[in-house]
């Protein structure tokens, strides 16, 4: 799990921001209105020195939502997502002198380019996964989880084909969200099997493609390249402020949360100073709390046996019935359905 982003610290390129609002764009839809709220003036989109915080770029996921009656909109924009519009980022994946080291690239640095999912890489029985979790601290069944799982399976795949040509096929892709309408077009844009309601977001492919030659390795490109990402990850790293603080002690000790008072004090402040230092953040000590019980309540049911009784007690919750009912309000599902789901 990684530390809850800074919202608000400008240090994320616009690349990912950019190509969804040209398709906004070719949709009729102006570039001041796909901004609209974000705080990003239209003139500095597509400047090589603008930084983008994650508050702006999730505006711009809403309006696209919002504005927008494609329900394609995610995988049309992952579909333009080339290796040259991912800057930096990009061409140290196309300079890596193996696809071994480009995965072990991506699976480090891929959050350069805006904190939208956590990325995990693992291979067995020949298959190579890539798993995707985002990182926004979204319920499922909410509609921007979708869509930004739609933008990143597509994106990949498009990433993908530029390393190992057009010809590169996925195996599978699994989706944690319910089948959605538009979900046979699912075949089309990402060109494999689709299954949706499944325990985790993930892509396969052939393992052994990934012992391809890789085109343009190039030794001193991939060594600018990388410490010029290495300075993007120190200020993200940097930048997770009071939240991933708070964020990263409540992880640290399950079932023993402890009010905003213990918490200051922990963190030698009283607690007036820590939740003024939260809000200046654009956070609470509330808001907090229930992310990290709802990614500790959802991996506790994906990945263990734990009965409601059990994990309601490692959340700090005084009963089962208080857990269910917040973990409803987060998921829009019963724990036991979520468990269900995760098994099929």
């Amino acid at each position: 799990m990684s530390p809850a982003p800074n919202l608000d610290k400008h240090v994320y390129p616009a690349h990912i921001v950019a190509v969804l609002v040209g398709v906004l764009a070719d949709d009729g839809i102006p570039m001041a209105d796909s901004l609209q709220g974000s705080g990003i003036a239209p003139a500095t989109l597509h400047s090589a020195a603008t930084r983008l915080s994650q508050r702006q770029m999730t505006a711009v996921f809403r309006n696209a939502l919002a504005l927008s009656d494609d329900p394609l909109l995610g995988l049309r924009a992952g579909a333009r997502m080339h290796i040259a519009a991912c800057g930096i980022y990009g061409y140290a994946l196309l300079s890596s002198p193996t696809h071994a080291h480009a995965v072990d690239f991506a699976a480090k640095y891929d959050r350069v380019l805006g904190q939208i999912a956590d990325m995990g890489f693992s291979t067995s029985n020949g298959q190579a996964t890539w798993t995707l979790e985002p990182a926004l601290g979204l319920a499922p069944a909410e509609p921007l989880y979708r869509f930004l799982l739609e933008y990143k399976f597509s994106g990949t795949l498009t990433v993908m084909k530029d390393l190992y040509g057009p010809a590169f096929r996925l195996a599978r892709i699994r989706a944690v969200y319910e089948r959605p309408a538009h979900a046979d077009a699912y075949a089309h844009c990402l060109g494999c099997e689709v299954l949706f309601a499944q325990a985790a977001n993930d892509l396969s492919f052939d393992q052994a493609l990934m012992s391809q030659r890789m085109t343009h390795a190039d030794p001193i490109t991939n060594a600018t390249v990388r410490e010029l990402c290495d300075q993007t990850l120190l200020k993200l790293d940097q930048g997770v402020g009071m939240v991933g603080t708070v964020h990263a002690r409540l992880v640290e000790q399950p079932g023993r949360f402890p009010d905003i008072c213990s918490m200051a004090a922990a963190l030698r402040m009283n607690a007036r100073t820590l939740r003024r230092k939260l809000e200046a953040e654009g956070s609470s000590y509330r808001q907090i709390l229930a992310d990290v019980r709802t990614r500790l309540a959802v991996s506790y049911l994906r990945t263990t046996d734990l009965t409601n009784e059990e994990i309601a007690d490692r959340l700090g919750y005084s009963d089962s019935a208080s857990f269910r009912q917040a973990f409803a309000r987060w998921t829009q599902a019963s724990p036991g359905e979520y468990r269900r789901r995760a098994e099929m």
